[in-house]
């Protein structure tokens, strides 16, 4: 089945792109990290990342760690409830891996910072955390809303893109930030002429 939808698909761009799919996307729209396929979109804050500057990261003694969750439809649904905790998240299928537990909880120990690259990984970590605070190996879904007031278990720091209104991964943000620090954001990214969204430019939350 995946080789045929490799020779028969098409890369399933996000709807706020109003152009066909080229076969350029197909590079453009896929991360360094990429292996294991079962996602509908692209983690897009990976995607400002290559080889080359990943090689240049671990130069600079900076650890990295990789974890899978597959970006469901639901990530582009808007909230439509009143009162966003009544919104029902879908479930997203994670796996953080034993190695990277154990690598994450000996970065805490030393005092180091985690840093998200995109929301996948803070609900991914946070998801894995909820038992006792510490991230735990764990494979399988999750449904886990992040909003403002949520407290954060796992994650530091994050650099994102610039989300769509009144979507969850907003929300999400806007939990870590504050609400009227990510409005004060997104006013200077939109009067300095930023590119928004998944082919967009990113922020790196600290």
């Amino acid at each position: 089945i995946g080789d045929l939808l490799q020779r028969c698909g098409r890369m399933p761009l996000p709807p706020y792109i109003k152009r066909e799919p080229i076969r350029e996307d197909r590079t453009w729209y896929q991360t360094v990290f990429a292996r294991v396929e079962g996602a509908i979109a692209s983690p897009t804050a990976s995607l400002h990342f290559t080889e080359g500057l990943l090689a240049s990261l671990r130069a600079r003694g900076i650890f990295l760690v990789t974890v899978t969750l597959h970006v469901g439809p639901g990530t582009f649904q808007p909230v439509r409830e009143s009162r966003i905790e009544n919104h029902r998240m879908e479930e997203e299928w994670i796996e953080v891996s034993a190695e990277a537990a154990d690598a994450i909880k000996q970065a805490k120990v030393n005092g180091a910072r985690i840093v998200a690259v995109g929301t996948t990984v803070v609900r991914t970590l946070e998801a894995a955390s909820l038992t006792d605070s510490v991230v735990r190996p764990m494979r399988g879904r999750t449904e886990l809303f992040i909003i403002p007031g949520y407290r954060f278990h796992a994650v530091d720091a994050l650099m994102t893109n610039f989300h769509l209104p009144r979507t969850t991964l907003l929300m999400l943000v806007s939990a870590l930030t504050g609400v009227e620090r990510l409005r004060a954001v997104y006013r200077e990214a939109i009067g300095a002429r930023y590119r928004l969204y998944s082919y967009g430019d990113a922020m790196l939350i600290i």
